[in-house]
Parts: C-alpha cells; sequence; structure tokens
C-alpha cells in the first residue's frame, strides 16, 4: 500500500522525534513537535494537556533520572492518514534507586506538523 505525501512527511517528522529521543533530548523534542494545545496519555490516566504543563512535568522526571540507558525503537514508525504509531523500549534509573524499563506502543495523532494528541500504552 502506497503512502501519501502527507504520509511521508508524518514518518519523517514521527523519525526525527524518535532520534531526539534516542539522544536523550525528550525536552527538545517536546519543544520541537508538541502544538500548543496538545493532549499526552499514559495508559488510560486522564491527559496532560498544554504544551507548557507537559514540558514542565516531563522536567520534573528527568530531573529524578541518574542514568539514561536508552530509547529504543523496535518496530515502525508506521502511518495511517493523520497518525503515526511506533514500537520502543526505554530504560533509566532514577535517584530512588529504580530501575525503570518501559516497552510501549506509542500513538500519535497531528496537525499542521505538531502533536497534538499522544497515548502511551505500557507493558
Amino acid at each position: 500500500m502506497e503512502t501519501t505525501i502527507q504520509e511521508q512527511e508524518l514518518l519523517t517528522k514521527a523519525n526525527q522525534v524518535t532520534d531526539l529521543l534516542a539522544e536523550g533530548k525528550f525536552i527538545e523534542a517536546m519543544e520541537s513537535y508538541l502544538a500548543d494545545d496538545v493532549q499526552l496519555f499514559e495508559g488510560n490516566n486522564p491527559p496532560k494537556v498544554g504544551k507548557e504543563f507537559c514540558l514542565v512535568e516531563e522536567q520534573k522526571l528527568l530531573d529524578t533520572v541518574t542514568a539514561f540507558h536508552g530509547y529504543n525503537v523496535i518496530s515502525g514508525p508506521a502511518v495511517k492518514g493523520d497518525t503515526t504509531f511506533y514500537e520502543a523500549v526505554m530504560e533509566f534509573d532514577t535517584s530512588d534507586g529504580t530501575k525503570h524499563r518501559f516497552e510501549q506502543v506509542v500513538r500519535t495523532q497531528w496537525k499542521d506538523g505538531k502533536i497534538i494528541n499522544e497515548r502511551y500504552y505500557h507493558a
């Protein structure tokens, strides 16, 4: 099945985001690609709403990280219409001594080249 030009552009953006995440540049990725009125969902939790709020919450988490072991895309990104999908594994340690490993599928909806809605499905 062939992708449209719009879908190809979204795949490029999704790859740019995952490249930044792989380098541990979470804030940079969010600043560059989140829409001002974004909604981010962790599983079935209520959304974090708004780019500025999401940046503050992400920085709070990052302030606890003592070691970053990687963000590796396992499959994807794939695209259909205005939505991209990929599977990734993220590993890091936090100051409380916890070692975190998140296996996740990320579903991202885009509008005007920005992320407007994203959900992280964790295992």
